[in-house]
């Protein structure tokens, strides 16, 4: 797990870029992207797949068909169904158009549906991480997913007692807390 998270790592803490350059590489202008040679990726999942499947130990994948669905449908939850409510740049195209409260009422609207689906989900085959003791691909994308919602959102966890302990879980590692936004130098001070 760790050298995905050093992916992230890298491209926040280390690597600084012009704008246009960085554009040659990915052409939205956006993080991720990943080099290694002549290959280039531009998306979250294909990037941690790919990285996956170059270093395949630990396993982002349990071998349980099973835990290997739920990850899936963890990941696929977060990245269609909360994430892209509460990207940056659709909050700030939102806030062009709606007020404060109405905006804030979407995003948590958003987070609360995934949230309660994500909890029926793992409730029976989570451990001390999404669907297990180990780390696995759901965790890669739950993390960040709830760290946001408690600490941009102040989402209440009250109602989500097995995504609550997976946090909790999270918290308790050194590369959690050093990929946390709030710790890069280029972290907004804006919460919202």
């Amino acid at each position: 797990m760790n050298h995905l998270l050093m992916v992230w790592v890298l491209v926040l803490k280390v690597y600084r870029f012009d704008l246009q350059d960085f554009k040659k590489i990915n052409p939205m202008g956006t993080v991720p992207a990943l080099v290694d040679g002549d290959v280039v990726i531009n998306d979250s999942f294909a990037i941690i797949m790919y990285l996956d499947e170059k270093y395949p130990e630990p396993p982002l994948l349990p071998r349980d068909l099973h835990k290997r669905a739920v990850n899936y449908q963890a990941m696929s939850i977060v990245l269609s169904g909360i994430q892209p409510h509460q990207n940056l740049a659709v909050i700030r195209y939102i806030e062009e158009k709606i007020n404060v409260e109405e905006k804030t009422a979407w995003v948590n609207n958003a987070i609360t549906k995934g949230f309660t689906a994500l909890e029926k989900l793992l409730v029976n085959c989570a451990g001390k991480h999404a669907t297990g003791d180990e780390i696995y691909l759901a965790d890669l994308f739950l993390a960040p997913q709830i760290h946001g919602a408690i600490n941009r959102f102040q989402i209440n966890m009250e109602p989500y007692p097995t995504l609550a302990k997976c946090y909790e879980s999270y918290n308790e590692l050194p590369a959690f807390q050093n990929a946390l936004p709030e710790k890069q130098p280029d972290a907004p001070s804006s919460t919202i």
